[in-house]
């Protein structure tokens, strides 16, 4: 069965960098988009960042723009998301999911989603 595992969230000061990763296996890694998304309590899930099939074209919300990077190894099944200059607003669960269906901010358009991986960012 498909399974995306999320890895590398933790406790971060205000202006810290993390690295999430997302392994993928179950799918042929290289067919999908992948994003990942955040929710935070109380909040609804919000979309961060997507990739495209080959790599080549990446997508952001306005509120990560310039501070995160998306990357994928589809050798690896991996996606990655870099996030840089972090702040306390982006204290959430972060998930990464694959969509076949290239409409990648919407939550909808996915169709397998990990568990998640908590960042939490301290002022």
């Amino acid at each position: 069965q498909v399974q995306l595992v999320e890895s590398g969230g933790r406790l971060v000061q205000a202006g810290g960098s993390l690295r999430l990763s997302c392994a993928a296996s179950g799918l042929t890694f290289s067919s999908y988009y992948m994003g990942w998304f955040r929710q935070a309590p109380g909040k609804e899930r919000e979309f961060v960042a997507a990739i495209s099939r080959s790599g080549d074209s990446t997508y952001y919300a306005d509120s990560v723009k310039g501070r995160f990077t998306i990357s994928r190894d589809n050798a690896k099944n991996t996606v990655y998301l870099q996030m840089t200059s972090l702040k306390p607003d982006d204290t959430a669960v972060y998930h990464c999911a694959s969509s076949y269906s290239s409409n990648i901010r919407a939550a909808l358009s996915y169709d397998y989603w990990g568990q998640g991986t908590q960042v939490t960012v301290s002022s």
